[in-house]
């Protein structure tokens, strides 16, 4: 493997960068000096790393280590890799921050739910180790034992909720077997509805799974009953599930920042849409997201029009800066056309590694930068990297995702929108789905040299995801070939205006009241609208709170929204008090409701002094009304005698 230090000096300028053949063995005494060193050290080598940790002493700086290896130098193009190497330790230098731990605890009280022996043998094999219970769904004639460890029942599970450690399942066609069953089972009456608890669920019935995305859900186990090897290995997974485990809380969620809901009406509902567990539900005028079930694909917070969920592991500037890192590093060693390939760990670094072993390896522009899950990349991320400089970016999924990705495809779909509008030619985000190392490589290749920025951004900014993408929309634009002033957005983008027949609204102002951003505003002063659109979220509770419905919701992206005051969307005469003279109302929809009233309603007749009251504010209508004596009830039509119980409960055969 060549390695061009020059180039990567030049894209790691602020490092001493150093070279060796054999680190690791003969030249070991090399890193020993450079880990008593002071200050930052990374080693680009991750095939010995447990060697060099040892090794390391009693520093107190952790070590970065990078693989440059199968990422790069081991490619039919590793001798143009250098720019990618610098990137790849530039990103190194980006420190994660410490993230919150959700803990689950396990009795190791299992539930094995099959139709057959084959139940009854991983029961065998558990019984030692857990608290088992084994539960046939309809099963035939099974041989009893002469004694058994563990209780085996018979039921059909109509519902499962809950998580590892707090399972909860309603069974119907439940029944325990007789005393008195000779050479099969012979169970008791069944019943419905009962109620099973557990830490595990190993499921060998062969039917659909119980729970929604189930390879995400911890502590349930599936297995086919007629592949021996995966139920084994099922069973060896569910032995090891006892005792207290960590794992990482990945949403932060901020119940204030929600646009779910007010007043029971419904705006914003992304995030239960895109949830492949089920982790969110409704919880009022926000939702709740449930840590001990989220398994982390991170959809929720790419789609957060207000930054009420934000991804943790890690936040998204810092996965902002872990791109900006790379893109400068590789421009400054001298790349051109970088491809930013995104993957996870558990498809695609064993595919990149594949491919490098036994195939040609990565395209020297090609830089792949793995993350926790693809889903978690949002709008802000793939618009930031073109400003950055990228050429193309493109998500590593496999051919059968584990769980839906409609939240990925949508933020596909708004970035290709926006980089075709400013004029980007060519693909330049997609997704890949392969399992293949050579279908990667060939679609990698098919990309081609697709020209970038040609000064890159250099901005560097902190906070939620809104912020990060308003910021760097405004620099992709300065930047772009084609820079438009508005560009329309597939529905369902986080940015955009709205459009109000201004001929049916009566300035209510019910939508100001639910705005959750500000982006609907009134005056206190006088009856109008206002409208800012660069903090619109496209929520959608403007548009169900509308009493005339007169509101859609047009989503868009308008450049110039960031330096725009706000704009007036209608704005009417004040209804002045005819008797103290404070604006109290809207004086066409005050008219109005007085022609309305006037001769047509017992209460106001016409020409009489009652109606004067309409034309008035709070304070002086109740001065009005009690110094005219005014009795609301005086004059009211006679009507029918209201009913009573008597009256509902007359015989059948009674004549009314």
């Amino acid at each position: 493997m060549r390695l061009d230090v020059t180039a990567i000096q030049r894209g790691c300028g602020n490092g001493d960068i150093k070279s060796f053949r054999h680190l690791c063995g003969a030249e070991l005494d090399h890193f020993r000096a450079g880990a008593k060193a002071e200050g930052p050290l990374t080693v680009a080598c991750t095939y010995q790393q447990s060697l060099f940790a040892e090794e390391s002493g009693e520093r107190s700086a952790p070590i970065a280590f990078v693989n440059v290896r199968e990422t790069a130098g081991w490619s039919t193009e590793g001798a143009q890799a250098g720019p990618k190497m610098a990137a790849l330790l530039a990103a190194s230098a980006v420190q994660a921050p410490d993230y919150p731990l959700v803990t689950l605890a396990s009795d190791g009280v299992i539930l094995i739910y099959g139709r057959d022996e084959a139940a009854i043998e991983a029961g065998r094999l558990l019984s030692e180790h857990l608290d088992v219970t084994v539960m046939l769904r309809e099963p035939r004639e099974i041989i009893s034992p002469v004694a058994t460890s563990f209780p085996v029942v018979k039921g059909a599970i109509r519902n499962a909720r809950g998580h590892f450690g707090a399972f909860e399942l309603t069974i119907d066609d439940y029944a325990r077997p007789r005393p008195s069953s000779r050479d099969h089972y012979v169970f008791e009456t069944p019943r419905n509805g009962a109620t099973s608890r557990c830490d595990i669920i190993l499921d060998l019935s062969g039917e659909r799974a119980l729970f929604p995305a189930h390879d995400l859900r911890d502590g349930y186990l599936r297995a086919d009953p007629k592949d021996p090897g995966a139920m084994l290995r099922a069973v060896l997974s569910a032995r090891d599930l006892v005792g207290r485990f960590d794992k990482p809380k990945y949403v932060e969620f901020t119940p204030d920042l929600c646009a779910h809901s007010r007043s029971n009406l419904t705006g914003c509902h992304r995030c239960l849409d895109l949830c492949p567990t089920s982790a969110i539900t409704p919880a009022g005028n926000h939702v709740a997201i449930d840590a001990a079930i989220c398994a982390g694909c991170g959809q929720c917070a790419a789609a957060c029009p207000t930054g009420a969920a934000s991804y943790a592991l890690p936040p998204a500037d810092t996965q902002l800066h872990t791109i900006r890192a790379m893109l400068l590093a590789y421009h400054q060693a001298g790349g051109s056309s970088p491809v930013l390939l995104l993957h996870d760990g558990q498809h695609g670094t064993p595919l990149i590694d594949a491919l490098a072993r036994h195939g040609d390896g990565l395209p020297a522009q090609v830089i792949p930068l793995a993350v926790n899950e693809v889903t978690q990349v949002g709008p802000e991320a793939v618009i930031g990297a073109f400003a950055y400089g990228a050429a193309a970016f493109r998500f590593l999924l496999r051919s059968k995702p584990r769980h839906d990705v409609t939240g990925l495809r949508q933020t596909i779909g708004m970035a290709e929108t926006i980089l075709a509008g400013l004029g980007f030619e060519g693909r330049r985000v997609a997704a890949i789905e392969t399992d293949d190392p050579d279908a990667l490589l060939e679609q990698l290749k098919g990309i081609g040299r697709l020209a970038s920025v040609k000064t890159p951004a250099t901005f560097k900014t902190v906070g939620k995801r809104r912020d990060l993408l308003r910021f760097a929309l405004s620099e992709l634009h300065r930047l772009a070939p084609n820079p438009v002033d508005v560009i329309a957005l597939p529905q369902g983008a986080p940015i955009g205006a709205v459009s109000v027949d201004t001929s049916g609204c009566t300035l209510c102002l019910s939508c100001v009241s639910v705005c959750p951003t500000g982006a609907l505003r009134d005056d206190p002063e006088r009856p109008v609208l206002k409208f800012v659109e660069d903090a619109c979220v496209q929520c959608g509770l403007c548009q169900s709170t509308c009493p005339e419905k007169v509101i859609t919701l047009k989503p868009q992206i308008d450049f110039r929204a960031g330096r725009a005051s706000a704009v007036v969307i209608k704005e009417e005469e004040p209804a002045l008090c005819i008797r103290c003279g404070t604006a109290f109302g809207v004086r066409s929809t005050i008219d109005r409701i007085a022609a309305k009233l006037e001769g047509r309603h017992w209460m106001y007749p016409a020409g009489d002094k009652r109606l004067d009251t309409i034309r008035m504010c709070a304070d002086c209508r109740a001065i009005a009304m009690s110094e005219q004596q005014f009795d609301p009830f005086a004059g009211v039509p006679e009507r029918a005698p209201p009913r009573t119980t008597e009256d509902y409960l007359r015989r059948p055969d009674s004549k009314t």
